[in-house]
């Protein structure tokens, strides 16, 4: 009877724990995947078209994608945001 129970709730909760590993996948992984080639073709970019503030379009690009509930794309503008944040760290960029 215990397991019959404990199957149930398992199964109720089902699309509970599917909806947060989509999120993980979504959210952490793919974005991982992205080559860095391109993370940084994304960066130099944003530093050519908008200098001092690439760091604010790539926050608002991020921003962007969470309202709309684009989790890869949000994902996707963290790393550049990093990107950016790596390089003036490191000084390559004077943002």
């Amino acid at each position: 009877m215990i397991f019959g129970s404990a199957f149930v709730v398992a199964l109720a909760t089902l699309p509970i724990w599917g909806t947060l590993v989509w999120h993980i996948w979504e959210l952490a992984i793919r974005p991982r995947l992205i080559p860095a080639e391109i993370v940084q073709q994304l960066a130099d970019k944003l530093i050519a078209l908008h200098g001092p503030q690439a760091e604010e379009m790539a926050f608002i690009e991020e921003d962007r994608a969470w309202r709309y509930s684009e989790t890869f794309e949000q994902g996707k503008w963290r790393r550049v945001r990093r990107e950016l944040w790596r390089r003036y760290e490191a000084g390559e960029w004077d943002g």
